[in-house]
């Protein structure tokens, strides 16, 4: 009977989740976008039309047509192409990136929140001064010294903006071990590990998960940006940030709109659309958690 009880409650707490969720008209706009983008990036040789890196010096900088619609670059590249293998590696590191501070900060918050006392404030300390380096000045020497690659952009951006996940976590976590049901477990001698694991975590995850669509975002942005400045993905290797590089040029700015406005509207569709699913999943499940 119990098990049934759970079960039943388990089940209305999902469908108050999703109407909450579906009642967000933006997040629910944002969650179709992200599909589309995703989609469109895994299925990426399926839908291209050209290969993203074959040139074709007959075709420099064509405008849109029939055969590539939406034109050529400054090497007869087909933008339509590059722009779909480009949404995987911008997503892959956004994704990624994501992942490696979700690890790190959740890691090192739920340490900070959970012992408190001296291990709190070595911790926070430590997370205070590596915020107070502005982070492009450290992402930019850490490009030039490393190198650029998918691999050192997921590295750079992961370990520098870790510690805004662990300030979340650590607040979500001294709330949360107040409570009784943490008392009763430690009561119980359920050790810390278990108490973290069975406990803590299960019942912080709601700011988890919107930090890490934040995270998302953020990392896409990160790579466009260091991209843009020559110290991301490096070329041939398709990247939104770097297929924005050709906005450097006066004359392709003012009139080969083609060759940089699919790039920057696909990061800034994809940018809102996160943050927007974030709104969501924050308002929905706050009202899942006060029900």
């Amino acid at each position: 009977m119990k098990r049934k009880q759970v079960i039943k409650n388990t089940y209305t707490s999902r469908q108050i989740f999703i109407k909450k969720f579906m009642k967000n008209k933006l997040a629910v706009v944002g969650s179709l976008i992200i599909i589309v983008f995703v989609i469109m990036a895994i299925f990426a040789p399926i839908f291209a039309t050209f290969d993203p890196n074959t040139t074709d010096l007959l075709n420099i900088r064509t405008s849109p047509n029939k055969v590539h619609i939406l034109g050529t670059d400054d090497l007869g590249r087909d933008i339509f192409s590059r722009l779909l293998y480009g949404g995987r590696v911008s997503i892959a590191v956004g994704v990624a990136s994501m992942m490696l501070q979700i690890l790190i900060g959740v890691t090192i918050g739920v340490i900070a929140g959970y012992f408190g006392g001296l291990i709190d404030k070595i911790i926070m300390r430590i997370v205070d001064i590596i915020m107070c380096f502005p982070f492009f000045v450290i992402a930019i020497a850490l490009a030039a010294v490393i190198g650029g690659s998918i691999t050192n952009l997921v590295l750079i951006i992961g370990m520098l903006m870790w510690p805004v996940i662990t300030r979340i976590v650590r607040g979500e976590v001294l709330v949360t071990k107040q409570n009784e049901y943490i008392l009763a477990a430690k009561a119980l001698g359920f050790n810390t590990f278990e108490i973290i694991i069975h406990h803590i975590i299960p019942n912080i995850i709601s700011a988890i998960l919107v930090s890490s669509t934040l995270c998302i975002a953020q990392g896409i942005l990160m790579e466009a940006t260091l991209s843009f400045l020559g110290l991301g993905v490096n070329p041939p290797t398709p990247s939104w940030g770097n297929m924005l590089v050709a906005a450097q040029n006066m004359s392709v700015l003012s009139h080969k709109w083609w060759m940089w406005i699919p790039a920057g509207m696909s990061v800034v569709l994809i940018v809102l659309s996160v943050n927007f699913v974030g709104d969501g999943l924050r308002d929905a499940l706050d009202v899942e958690k006060s029900v």
